[in-house]
């Protein structure tokens, strides 16, 4: 060819989407050469080809071979576009032309059409050379002429969507023809079956004739029961079968089922095998019951059995696509007619969602973190999110609706919206997303033949993607689209499977009006709603009307609903938001809030729906609402600042009653700020506790100030009195419901003795009388005094340093080390400290005082628990719970904190560190200790959050313990784990203890 020429030939080859020109014009002069054909031969048409210069090279591969089949094809105006375009989107089938070249002659006279299912039955069968269900070749020979025909149909399949001018439009019929086509391959894999388990030697021995009597019904599952498969999946298939009366009396049953079973393995092998034609697909036997523990085969009765006593909900579910694909269709139907009832009434059963949606989640968590993006069939946005909501929808309004009962998702969605379920336009936008997703992945899979649902990552893959799927005109685009549709399908649950509930009490355009109340009162008990009838009214008094709050309210619901559902009580969670609507009315802020914060409205419902503690603060106080759309406002404030508003609320009220109204209100305030950051994530367990220990004691000081202008009066103004924190509130360790352990202390300073006693206990019921709150209860503890609850409950400093001197116990030593001032004279909490020292630090410990603490710590876990308390499930006072951490603490505290001065402290953990860096206790079992210790105290705040009330027992029922696991950010549905997590970190933590306390 002349210089001239060639240029002009390269430009028109760029043209047609070649990149290297140089090496095309080289494979067309060799493909011409070869075949005798044109250049205007072989390149018409070429544009096709989604990937031109990988068609070109397959093409003069085929060509080196067999050159005259390369002529005839060419020749023939119908072949030669579906040549380029099979070899231009799939290196797959350029591989299988090149096995068996003589196969692209299949494309000359092409009809454009399907082939129909009847005719690729008989195709697989004459391949294998079927007589009366027994092949004429019992051989390898025999699946590899199976494997052989299958792919010829698949290329005429292929060759028809490739060429369609709309792509998505024949997606269904295109998946029918993969699904009806993968049917026809098993029948023809039993027939090879048939004939191998019949001849010696081969797949194992049995006559003919019993063979021949066994039925073998092959249940489409997934996809091909659906009749929507992709061109390389899975197949999933469920076995069964069966034999005449007669034959079953004669042979026995077990015997039936032996040969079923060797029938089966050999079908699936015929298609799964390794052989001299690589395998056609996985046959996938593990939706059979119990999976791959189970038997491979089971007689109707047999699955039957199953699924009435034994089927979990996701089982149901998986049946829902049932179809008899191959064998004997009549026994194949039976079984699909005796599951119908049990598919349509699985959403009915306990936990249904939940199951479900435990699935679901499983598939999702075992994608691999760099192909989350990637996932076109599993991640978020992607195929299988658009099937599960189809399918709940189903499951859900299907036990009382047959119309809905369709295997198809696409059928399905139709008959959705046909029978009112799900508006249209809703419905027209999940079918397109669906047909785009599956349209990628067929063309992803055909590049190879190969299983995948991994979007490309290179540009040129991208780029042949998209000129292979018609959706684009550039890698850069199929990507754009790809992120567009994910984005989509993610909402499209939301308007698919909420919006509708409003329907039912809501004013919607009367189009959107697609649920009955008894339909959306199924729909709520599906996702969760213990009790959809009151959800129901809850959602018509927020949207219900024509005020601007109802029109925002009715915006919002759909996607509320969806948080509220996916918490640990959307009922209750549902009711407080509406009782916080009512409460703020139109309030701007409120309402700019809820419309343009979704996270700020997403953590409401998460917060709401997660702490009945949270909820019954914010009805008190609605504007809280507020700090959920800032982080820094959830931040705890700081103790001056709190101090500087407490000494300001003195200032303002002249009345003890008024000044004590207004601490409460800051004490509850301050309170709901913690709980919420805490629920939300914002604090940690350390930050929580010196926060609620602060908001304690800023209350307790206010307290004294009002208390003290209202007893002490001015001629006796120089009584010094203190309140000293004791216990875990000493310690800077308070949780939600924690009682707050003090000791009361006064100095007479020239006031009469006695006149000094009696001022300080009106101090103490003074105090004890105004901190009260029915709301969240504030008990000022003070059993841990001198002689506990028989002693005085105030003394004098003196008082405090004869009694310590002459008659102190063990135990009152021990009590001091966690004890600070916290409120009223500086000067008398400093001289009570120097007081405390000198017991709780003592220069030589009294053996036999130590030997009283173990003796006192052991009855203590005899005596003290609960009556009918689990001692295991006891976070405080049973094995391996706070109690064995903090006396051992305490213990070593007496032995060594005067040589020690680290060991100083009223924190339990700062003194566990201190222990473990001097040697005292192993490293190992300082970290188990200490992870015993934080565990007890995240669940005892956890436990108090979600009911609203205070206990030591984590609970035993697996709802509550759920809940509680979803305030300490475990993933939902993982009371088994939290249940676990702390017997094995109580057993350890108790393992230590009894070495280091007892030992």
């Amino acid at each position: 060819m002349a210089g001239s020429d060639r240029s002009t030939a390269r430009t028109d080859l760029v043209r047609l989407g070649l990149s290297d020109s140089s090496a095309a014009v080289a494979l067309l002069d060799e493909i011409a050469e070869l075949s005798s054909l044109e250049r205007t031969q072989l390149t018409a048409d070429l544009g096709r080809a989604a990937d031109p210069d990988g068609a070109l090279r397959s093409l003069a591969r085929i060509a080196r071979r067999s050159p005259e089949v390369v002529r005839d094809v060419l020749s023939d105006d119908a072949a030669r576009p579906a040549v380029w375009a099979l070899l231009g989107a799939s290196e797959g089938f350029a591989d299988f032309f090149f096995r068996h070249p003589d196969e692209l002659l299949i494309l000359v006279g092409a009809r454009g059409a399907l082939p129909a299912p009847e005719l690729m039955r008989s195709e697989l069968l004459a391949a294998v050379g079927d007589v009366d269900g027994f092949a004429a070749v019992g051989d390898e020979s025999g699946w590899v002429a199976l494997r052989i025909a299958y792919r010829r149909i698949v290329a005429r399949i292929a060759a028809f969507d490739l060429l369609a001018p709309d792509s998505e439009a024949v997606l269904a019929p295109v998946a029918a023809a993969l699904a009806d086509a993968a049917g026809a391959a098993l029948e023809a894999s039993l027939s090879v079956a048939r004939t191998r388990v019949s001849r010696p030697g081969v797949g194992g021995l049995f006559p003919r004739e019993q063979v021949a009597a066994t039925r073998l019904a092959i249940i489409g599952m997934g996809k091909t029961g659906a009749r929507e498969l992709n061109y390389v999946s899975d197949v999933d298939v469920i076995f069964v079968c069966g034999a005449d009366d007669a034959v079953a009396a004669e042979v026995g049953e077990s015997r039936i089922i032996d040969i079923a079973t060797r029938l089966a393995a050999q079908t699936m092998q015929g298609i799964s095998g390794v052989e001299i034609e690589p395998p056609l697909w996985e046959v996938d036997a593990n939706l059979r019951p119990e999976g791959k523990q189970g038997a491979l085969v089971r007689t109707l009765e047999s699955h039957l059995s199953y699924y009435s006593r034994w089927a979990k909900s996701w089982e149901f579910q998986a049946l829902l696509k049932a179809r008899a694909l191959a064998g004997d269709l009549d026994l194949g139907e039976e079984y699909v007619a005796a599951v119908q009832p049990k598919i349509w009434t699985s959403a009915a059963r306990e936990n249904f969602v939940d199951s479900v949606q435990r699935m679901r989640e499983r598939v999702t968590d075992n994608i691999p973190p760099a192909e989350v993006a990637s996932q076109i069939k599993l991640g978020p946005g992607g195929i299988r999110d658009i099937e599960f909501t189809v399918q709940l929808l189903q499951l859900v309004h299907g036990l009382t609706d047959d119309r809905i009962r369709q295997r198809g998702t696409l059928d399905a969605l139709d008959a959705l919206v046909i029978e009112g379920y799900i508006g249209r336009a809703e419905a027209a936008v999940f079918a397109r997303d669906y047909r785009v997703l599956r349209v990628l992945e067929h063309r992803m899979q055909l590049r190879y033949l190969r299983r995948t649902h991994l979007m490309p990552e290179r540009d040129e893959d991208r780029r042949v993607l998209a000129r292979a799927s018609g959706l684009a005109d550039s890698g850069a685009g199929i990507w754009a689209l790809w992120e567009g549709v994910k984005r989509e399908v993610r909402d499209i649950h939301v308007r698919l499977f909420y919006r509708p509930l409003l329907s039912a009490v809501a004013s919607l355009p009367e189009g959107e009006r697609t649920l009955s109340t008894a339909q959306a009162h199924d729909r709520l008990a599906a996702i969760g709603f213990q009790d959809p009838a009151g959800a129901l009214r809850h959602i018509a008094a927020l949207t219900t009307g024509l005020s601007r709050k109802a029109t925002i309210q009715r915006h919002l619901m759909p996607v509320m609903i969806r948080w509220f559902a996916d918490g640990v009580d959307p009922d209750y969670g549902l009711l407080a938001f509406r009782r916080i609507s009512e409460r703020l009315g139109d309030t701007p802020w409120f309402l700019r809030l809820l419309r343009d914060s979704s996270a700020a409205a997403e953590s409401l419902t998460r917060v709401l729906s997660g702490s009945r503690y949270i909820g019954e603060l914010m009805e008190w106080i609605p504007e809280s609402a507020a700090w959920l759309d800032d982080e820094d406002l959830l931040r705890p404030r700081s103790g001056r600042a709190l101090e500087e508003e407490a000494r300001a609320i003195r200032t303002r009220h002249d009345t003890i009653d008024e000044a004590m109204r207004s601490v409460r209100t800051l004490r509850r305030r301050e309170l709901l700020r913690t709980a919420m950051a805490g629920v939300l994530g914002v604090l940690t367990i350390e930050e929580l506790a010196h926060a609620l220990t602060t908001i304690t004691e800023v209350t307790i000081q206010a307290t004294l100030r009002a208390v003290r202008r209202e007893v002490v009066p001015p001629e006796d103004d120089a009584l010094d009195f203190s309140v000293i924190a004791m216990g875990r509130f000493g310690g800077r360790e308070l949780g939600f419901g924690s009682d707050a352990d003090v000791l009361y202390v006064y100095r007479a300073n020239g006031v009469d003795p006695e006149r000094a006693h009696s001022l300080s206990l009106k101090l103490v019921a003074g105090l004890r009388q105004h901190s009260e709150d029915q709301r969240v209860p504030l008990d000022l503890d003070a059993d841990l005094r001198p002689e506990g609850r028989n002693g005085p409950l105030v003394r004098s400093i003196d008082s405090y340093a004869e009694y310590y001197q002459r008659w102190s116990l063990s135990w009152e030593a021990q009590a001091l080390l966690r004890a600070r001032g916290v409120a009223g004279s500086v000067k008398l909490i400093s001289r009570f400290m120097e007081l405390a020292d000198r017991l709780r630090y003592p220069e030589h410990a009294d053996p036999q005082g130590l030997r009283e603490i173990k003796r006192i710590k052991a009855r203590v876990e005899n005596e003290r628990l609960p009556q009918g308390a689990d001692p295991q499930r006891h976070l405080k006072l049973g094995p391996g719970g706070l109690s064995d951490v903090e006396w051992l603490v305490q213990l070593l505290q007496l032995q060594h904190a005067h040589a020690i001065p680290g060991l100083r402290t009223t924190s339990t953990i700062e003194a566990l560190e201190v222990a473990g860096e001097a040697g005292m206790i192993p490293g190992p079992a300082v970290t188990r200790l200490r992870e015993a210790w934080r565990l007890a105290s995240r669940l005892r705040s956890a436990n108090t959050l979600l009911s609203g009330q205070t206990s030591d027992v984590l609970p035993s029922d697996r709802r509550k313990l759920d809940g509680i696991g979803r305030l300490l950010e475990y993933a939902p549905r993982s009371a088994t784990e939290v249940e676990e997590d702390w017997m094995g970190a109580s057993r350890r933590a108790r393992r230590e203890f009894e070495k280091l306390f007892y030992g």
